[in-house]
């Protein structure tokens, strides 16, 4: 859907959810903003049985001008009803009978959704989603000031103060926004009430501590969510925590944050793991968080996110590829097969020694530029560094440029001057010829996390059906290949022959 598909409606009322948050009233400010851009007069309203009381949310309508209505006793037809930042059908929206129903939203879809709708399940807020259908219009967000100070604050309230975005996108409206830093700040100050203050200091008290593997679980009444990172980032202060997840239960949702403070296990990688299949999580390496739908959960809460978590510290190998050297025996030995991938020089983006930020859809990566130091794009825009000594050794150099169309086009970013570029105009094509970069592989049939020669703070993760592979020239350089890719990119070395 693009937002322009709107504008031949006349009769258009918006609506979020009961008791909306900051990027339920971000979000509808947005659509309210477009909308009167155009000479349309839409009305914004919310319903329930509450109206706003908040502090920090009381602040945002009054400061930034959100027009938005409490409307609980709604009884007229408009021609066309948006629902922004919730779905029409749940049971956090009070029904409003309309001609037609349009869908803006970020969560996961759990009912039948119309034809008119923008459900992106795997960005970090509403706002990101009106931000970047906006930027599609040609609709420049930063000539009104507090409009991008709520879409900044929706999406920081809805990411635990940014610590949960885990899309791409959300950071590149972060970086684009010109916000009103002070009333962010003013606002961050008045978010906890001392009703608040009693739940957070009651649920410390009544940890549930799991010594073997180091983490806390720690369930609270349910609260804003912004009180579960709190909670979450006072309990890995302490010395025998490394990592903590706490939550709680609402008819609506169940909301937790995960903190981790060691490097085996990946905060937002924790998250998507407990929520799989029954909601949504992501977040940062070290901060996390997600929401889990109440109707697709069977039996207690409190008991399934504890079998998760057992279930997550149980499944996995940890593997350091600088300390360790695979037996091969019984592995098959594979070559590349002819592909064309893409190369980024990176001294040709930034100067030698910039320190930049590579934006990616797997995550950032920060580096310090080196006269040899390579990207290679993969066949699906998978970013991974390369060395000139092993890109010459594996690839031709074509002189191409590198076509390649992905769900997110990767960019890096100058820490020191915050210029961004893309990377995709400094992309050349390189061929790996057929019979090049032998290696050991064989399927794994059980979970691991890998720590790489080149990363020692980062693991990536396989599954069964993946692949865990070694360079025949290097030992240490071992790494894990998706099963899904693993047939197009490589081949029998010799058929049948196995070391």
């Amino acid at each position: 859907m693009r937002l322009s598909d709107i504008l031949k409606y006349n009769d258009i009322v918006i609506q979020c959810h009961d008791n909306p948050d900051a990027d339920a009233l971000a979000s509808g400010f947005a659509l309210y903003t477009f909308l009167t851009a155009y000479g349309k007069k839409p009305e914004f309203i919310y319903r329930g049985n509450n109206p706003i009381k908040k502090s920090n949310l009381v602040i945002m309508v009054d400061e930034l001008g959100i027009p938005v209505t409490y409307a609980p006793d709604y009884d007229r037809r408009p021609d066309l009803l948006i629902t922004v930042d919730c779905q029409c059908g749940q049971r956090n929206v009070t029904f409003t009978d309309s001609k037609l129903v349009g869908v803006i939203d970020h969560h996961q879809v759990t009912v039948d959704l119309p034809r008119l709708s923008e459900v992106r399940s795997n960005i970090g807020s509403c706002s990101t989603v009106m931000w970047d259908l906006m930027r599609e219009e040609g609709f420049e967000v930063n000539d009104n000031k507090n409009l991008a100070t709520a879409l900044y604050y929706g999406l920081y309230c809805d990411t635990n103060k940014l610590s949960e975005m885990s899309h791409p996108l959300d950071r590149d409206m972060v970086d684009n926004l010109i916000y009103n830093k002070s009333l962010i700040t003013k606002m961050s100050n008045s978010n906890i009430s001392l009703e608040e203050l009693k739940i957070t200091g009651k649920a410390i008290l009544e940890y549930d501590y799991h010594p073997d593997n180091r983490f806390i679980v720690i369930n609270t009444q349910p609260c804003d969510p912004n009180i579960l990172g709190v909670i979450s980032d006072f309990a890995t202060e302490t010395a025998e925590v490394d990592v903590c997840v706490a939550y709680f239960v609402s008819p609506v949702e169940i909301k937790f944050s995960v903190r981790s403070c060691t490097k085996e296990v990946h905060a937002n990688e924790l998250a998507a793991f407990i929520a799989e299949g029954i909601g949504g999580g992501g977040g940062h390496l070290l901060k996390a968080g997600g929401t889990i739908r109440p109707e697709k959960v069977q039996g207690n809460a409190t008991d399934l996110i504890q079998q998760r978590l057992n279930d997550y510290y149980a499944q996995y190998e940890v593997i350091y590829s600088k300390d360790t050297i695979l037996d091969t025996t019984g592995m098959g030995v594979y070559t590349k097969k002819e592909q064309k991938l893409g190369v980024i020089k990176l001294t040709d983006v930034f100067p030698v020694g910039s320190q930049v930020e590579i934006r990616t859809l797997e995550g950032d990566i920060n580096v310090t530029i080196a006269n040899d130091m390579h990207l290679m794009i993969g066949i699906e825009g998978e970013i991974y560094p390369i060395s000139e000594e092993k890109l010459t050794a594996s690839y031709q150099r074509t002189g191409f440029n590198f076509q390649g169309h992905f769900e997110y086009e990767p960019s890096i970013r100058n820490l020191t001057t915050e210029e961004i570029k893309r990377v995709m105009p400094y992309a050349k094509t390189v061929i790996s010829p057929p019979g090049t970069s032998r290696i050991f592989a064989k399927v794994l049939d059980h979970n691991v996390k890998l720590f790489t020669a080149w990363d020692d703070d980062k693991y990536y993760s396989g599954g069964p059906g993946d692949y865990i592979a070694v360079r025949e020239d290097d030992p240490h350089d071992i790494y894990v290949i998706s099963g899904r890719l693993f047939d197009d990119l490589y081949r029998p070395a010799s058929k049948g022959l196995f070391i």
